[in-house]
């Protein structure tokens, strides 16, 4: 079983730091527990460009103006369990808004000619994670805004979705414990990172066992 994780955020001054970055590093350590390789996707490190509609990935399923979302892809369609994470911003990370702006279309075109065109990521396992600068009050607004957002997207790309619960039914998100300020621009953000992990260890058997 192969697993790809992919780490939304834009942010490159967190490097190592980053949020999403350590999530997808914990679901690799819960899965790497179970023998499953899990390959991470850091998004900050791809040059991304936005789809302009040309619609020549009609012919070739590919984008021929952007070679680092052609990399994702096939990570992408090789995989037999994909996880999303992803910070609040507005409300997604616009590389994140590119990768999936681009398998929408590959997906929507070909729906379009054939209704019972399936994709080539059809019925793929998908678990969603968001997170933000937010305690658990804030937790309902990331998921209309990001894990719905997300889930939207990847519903169109013919994935499966896979629920937490009948509550969060796109996935999770993951609160702060302690916003602090300090003398930065930045708010720094303390976690629960027990808590969280068993969050995460939670919905990665959920998402496993529909594979």
């Amino acid at each position: 079983m192969k697993v790809l994780c992919i780490s939304a955020s834009n942010i490159l001054h967190s490097k190592e730091n980053s949020i999403s970055q350590i999530l997808c590093s914990k679901i690799s350590e819960i899965l790497r527990e179970k023998g499953i390789v899990c390959e991470i996707v850091d998004l900050r490190d791809y040059l991304l460009q936005p789809c302009i509609g040309c619609g020549k990935c009609f012919e070739s399923k590919r984008c021929c103006n952007d070679t680092d979302f052609n990399t994702i892809y096939e990570k992408v369609i090789e995989s037999d369990a994909l996880f999303f994470v992803s910070p609040h911003y507005a409300p997604i990370p616009a590389k994140l808004s590119m990768v999936l702006e681009k398998m929408e279309e590959i997906t929507f075109l070909h729906w379009w000619k054939d209704n019972k065109y399936k994709s080539e990521v059809y019925g793929v396992p998908v678990g969603i994670i968001s997170h933000g600068g937010g305690s658990d009050w804030a937790l309902m607004s990331y998921k209309a805004m990001v894990n719905d957002t997300i889930a939207n997207a990847l519903d169109t790309i013919q994935g499966k979705i896979v629920p937490y619960n009948s509550e969060w039914n796109t996935g999770i998100s993951l609160p702060v414990q302690k916003v602090l300020e300090e003398d930065g621009i930045f708010p720094i953000q303390e976690y629960d990172w027990n808590l969280l992990t068993r969050r995460l260890r939670d919905y990665v058997e959920l998402v496993l066992k529909e594979v």
